[in-house]
């Protein structure tokens, strides 16, 4: 069996790259080619549910799409209408250079953000989705996800700390993002008064709450606000809440991972309010 080469005593030899510059191996050979420098504002969107979602938005205006054959070909099947680019497989994989791994399945386009409410036009009404500074993207992907399953009406998220509404959390999404507004906000806790003042209960989803979810009385329109992984609601977030409920668990392991807890407490909520009829 080959050995991996190396640089330096003992350590692994790793190609190196910068946007817009090559990855090369030793001696300078070029081993990829490089992804393209995107401007500001771009959002990325590759993988089957992802793009055909937003080609069905009549709201996202795509810039570029590119298609390989037997893409563009399901989406004529699909009755999806589009003015892709066929390119091989090749090209794909360069545009998504700096994303090792994505899985694109033969389509990818650039695209302009959607646009959000501002958070005091949106109606007092249904679940809304808080974010305190979750930051990975396929946790806040997986969440919108499931916001778009039920009918969440927006999520809400800080201006900072926050990952930006493309790419990797698009793909995880699958589609999620052309269904559920995206709000941003400077000031969590301030946007929270705002919608306690709007007449919003706010829930503050917590391990160490002092009532499960089920034995919240509660009322529409809600919010429920979720923390990052591992440390949970910051002090001020916890403080601004109505009230702190935890997910009660029967089995050995009683946490979840946070896009799980999003997808259990939704189906709690929307089923008690009767928002799933």
């Amino acid at each position: 069996m080959s050995k991996q080469p190396t640089k330096g005593p003992g350590k692994p030899f790793r190609p190196f790259s910068r946007p817009g510059k090559p990855f090369k191996g030793r001696g300078g050979r070029v081993l990829r080619e490089p992804a393209p420098d995107y401007e500001s504002g771009t959002v990325l969107l590759y993988g089957w549910h992802t793009v055909s979602e937003a080609l069905r938005n009549g709201g996202r205006r795509i810039r570029t799409l590119l298609a390989t054959e037997n893409a563009a070909k399901r989406l004529d099947e699909e009755g999806i209408a589009h003015s892709a680019e066929i390119v091989p497989v090749r090209e794909i994989d360069r545009r998504l250079a700096a994303t090792p791994d994505a899985l694109h399945q033969g389509l990818f386009a650039e695209a302009d953000p959607l646009d959000a409410p501002d958070i005091e036009d949106m109606p007092a009404e249904g679940v809304l989705l808080l974010l305190d500074q979750i930051t990975d993207p396929h946790n806040v992907g997986a969440i919108v996800r499931s916001a778009a399953a039920f009918g969440v009406k927006a999520i809400v998220t800080t201006n900072r700390h926050s990952p930006e509404a493309t790419g990797v959390l698009a793909k995880s999404a699958s589609g999620g993002l052309e269904h559920v507004p995206f709000v941003t906000v400077q000031n969590l806790s301030r946007a929270m008064n705002e919608l306690k003042d709007r007449g919003f209960q706010i829930i503050g989803l917590d391990s160490e709450g002092e009532a499960d979810l089920d034995a919240v009385k509660l009322r529409e329109p809600v919010a429920l606000v979720l923390g990052a992984e591992g440390k949970g609601l910051r002090q001020l977030t916890r403080e601004t809440c109505d009230a702190l409920a935890r997910i009660d668990m029967p089995g050995a392991i009683k946490s979840l991972n946070v896009s799980n807890a999003a997808a259990l407490a939704l189906y709690a909520v929307t089923t008690r309010l009767g928002l799933r009829r």
